[in-house]
């Protein structure tokens, strides 16, 4: 069963090896935004690995600077994006070139929860 948290600007779900993000409509994911998700992240999982996973159903943008940061989180394995929008796909391949961590895109929830499952 996923803990569930409704934040002022995403909807997270943690589940045991991976977070599921769904970001709402219209926001930048700035560093400020970043640091919340990240603090959320580290409360929920300690030191274990995890998976980040963000379903983009909504429009939003992203700062990429914030990836260099989320790259030296040394618990967070893997970066899916799930999403059947041309845009947010391209979106999502520049934004690759930013993590150094593994980044797979996806069309359907249930391919990046068996690759995360599969990571850890």
């Amino acid at each position: 069963m996923a803990q569930v948290e409704v934040l002022n600007f995403c909807t997270v779900s943690f589940h045991s090896k991976y977070m599921l993000v769904v970001m709402d409509e219209g926001i930048t994911v700035t560093q400020s935004l970043h640091d919340v998700l990240v603090e959320k992240a580290l409360e929920f999982y300690k030191n274990s690995p995890f998976v980040y996973l963000t379903h983009r159903i909504n429009s939003y943008a992203v700062d990429t600077s914030i990836y260099s940061k989320t790259s030296q989180l040394e618990s967070l394995i893997g970066f899916g994006v799930i999403s059947k929008n041309y845009k947010a796909k391209s979106n999502a391949e520049i934004e690759k070139l930013f993590l150094k961590k593994p980044f797979k895109i996806f069309e359907e929830l249930e391919g990046a929860v068996k690759w995360a499952n599969s990571l850890i």
